[in-house]
């Protein structure tokens, strides 16, 4: 009975611990938690990584799940914070498969048991890391959640097509497995990105030279406001996503061929950040104290 629950090939040993940073979002968190109980295939532990929430939120899961574990942070860290803080503990604990999902994420029934099946019937050995279809509340592919397809590796995107599955070059921190080997190898997130662009430093560095896919019968809906991409010119947070990016493009998670495409798809996102906001000053500010600080950060 437990095989047939974790899904065809996949061993009854491999214990899975469910990551999910959370941040004064006490409802959607809630909602998260629910579906993960309910699930067919539930994790053998949820962690939820609580950044200094001041709503109740550490209340409402000691008191509403007493079987999920809390990881109480005593400042705000971000969502890269969150998820290297969540990671380490994971991995230290023992478990095989980190399980990591915002607390916007909202899986279905089979998600995890989908997940699983898909990492077992990989046909060259089980990938470091797979990633569920990410849809937003009307069943559409979220924009802030797609992937993308490793088209320089033609034979292996076609062997994984016969598999039923993807290849990607990286994906996000929306219901990903990463297996404990990837930690073993390539250590954890980057604290210091705080938010944005953080999952894509970590995954691509993961899969520069190693096999990652979606799976694309294990779904989950992102329950953002609307289905927007990150990098919102009209918003203060675009800070994280002008230094990030540049921290991404200085560091070693990207071929030269993918960082001379990412780095026209940056120029473009500034373009257009200075379009929309070329009668306001303090934005001007902001942008250069980000690629200042782009240009300084530490990088791995």
């Amino acid at each position: 009975m437990l095989n047939e629950l974790l899904g065809p090939g996949v061993p009854a040993s491999e214990r899975v611990c469910a990551v999910v940073v959370t941040r004064n979002r006490r409802d959607l968190l809630r909602r998260c938690l629910t579906a993960l109980g309910d699930a067919s295939r539930r994790p053998d532990r949820i962690l939820v990584v609580d950044n200094d929430s001041s709503d109740g939120t550490r209340e409402m899961v000691g008191s509403e799940f007493p079987d999920a574990d809390l990881l109480s942070l005593t400042t705000n860290v971000g969502g890269a914070g969150g998820f290297s803080r969540g990671i380490a503990r994971a991995h230290a604990d023992g478990y095989d498969w980190l399980w990591l999902m915002d607390d916007d994420t909202i899986v279905r029934s089979d998600t995890l048991a989908a997940l699983l099946a898909g990492a077992a019937r990989a046909g060259h050995g089980r990938p470091l890391l797979v990633a569920s279809q990410v849809w937003w509340k009307d069943g559409s592919l979220h924009p802030m959640n797609a992937p993308l397809p490793r088209w320089r590796w033609p034979q292996e995107l076609a062997e994984g097509v016969a598999d039923g599955l993807l290849l990607v070059r990286y994906t996000t921190f929306v219901s990903v497995a990463i297996h404990r080997d990837a930690i073993d190898r390539f250590g954890l997130p980057l604290e210091h990105y705080f938010i944005w662009s953080d999952d894509v430093e970590f995954t691509a560095r993961i899969l520069r030279n190693e096999r990652g896919y979606l799976v694309p019968e294990s779904v989950v809906h992102h329950w953002t406001p609307s289905p927007h991409a990150p990098a919102t010119p009209t918003s203060d947070r675009f800070y994280y996503h002008a230094r990030n990016s540049l921290l991404l493009l200085r560091g070693s998670s990207l071929t030269p061929i993918e960082r001379r495409d990412y780095a026209r798809y940056y120029l473009r996102t500034l373009g257009e950040y200075l379009s929309v906001n070329r009668t306001r000053p303090r934005r001007w500010t902001l942008l250069l104290r980000a690629v200042w600080a782009g240009l300084r950060g530490e990088v791995r």
